[in-house]
């Protein structure tokens, strides 16, 4: 399923926070999404997702869902939302409740997931005796249980430590090489951005406006060896979103 973004705009009172959004996400692509802080990339996000309602615009979903999907367009956050007193399989279960599924059913999903994931070991654990990233890697495969079309990833990276982030996003790579997943992926990390992205989409400062599309023409399964390439492209997004950034942050810290 292919989600096709058109003249997407929306206020939120007499605040304009993105304006005139017209994007594609290819099934099967993960497209990044960077911009200033307060540029409207989660607003943008939860308009995808249909949290929200466009003030203008629309937000189309083309061609079909995953066979047996329940829930089309799926997020993982960056806080892994977890419920403490429920453990690894029973976070997953919550996702699941909700639909018609026998137990032994719903039990096979879980196991998928959680192989998939390379969670298995940690099926009875609690979320007080798993690290920043396996946490995450519980919301990856409570988000994949429900046969998403697409990802809808708020800056899932962004409160692990460097080396957890690092570790994680290999998980991701490896992930998407093995199932091709779709994902619309926002952050704040140039480098995440060129590193994941099929194409980057850059925002301008409030309102939210697209800048770029920029194409990351290099296998997502080589990009590690290519690290000369992908700072090349994380400076050519820097020099598209440098001045507004400044801009953005001043009007920030002044308001």
């Amino acid at each position: 399923m292919d989600l096709n973004i058109q003249s997407l705009g929306h206020y939120y009172d007499d605040l304009e926070i993105l304006r005139d959004i017209n994007l594609d996400v290819p099934a099967g692509q993960i497209v990044t999404v960077i911009g200033p802080s307060g540029c409207g990339k989660s607003t943008l996000l939860r308009l995808i997702g249909g949290l929200e309602q466009p003030t203008t615009g629309a937000v189309l979903q083309v061609g079909d869902a995953p066979k047996n999907s329940l829930n089309p367009l799926t997020y993982i956050f960056q806080d892994f939302a977890l419920l403490p007193w429920r453990s690894v399989a029973g976070n997953i279960s919550l996702v699941l409740e909700d639909h018609d599924l026998a137990s032994a059913d719903m039990n096979a999903i879980i196991d998928n997931v959680l192989e998939r994931t390379r969670l298995s070991d940690f099926r009875d654990a609690f979320p007080r005796q798993l690290s920043g990233g396996m946490k995450q890697r519980v919301a990856i495969a409570r988000a994949l249980a429900v046969r998403p079309a697409v990802l809808l990833m708020d800056e899932p990276l962004s409160a692990l430590d460097s080396q957890t982030h690092d570790l994680l996003m290999d998980d991701l790579i490896d992930l998407w090489l093995r199932e091709k997943f779709t994902a619309v992926y926002v952050t704040h990390n140039l480098s995440e951005a060129v590193r994941l992205g099929h194409k980057v989409c850059v925002l301008s400062r409030r309102p939210g406006m697209i800048r770029d599309v920029v194409d990351i023409d290099i296998d997502l399964e080589a990009r590690k060896q290519q690290p000369k390439l992908l700072v090349e492209y994380q400076q050519h997004l820097w020099d598209l979103m440098r001045d507004e950034a400044r801009a953005a942050d001043l009007e920030l810290v002044d308001g």
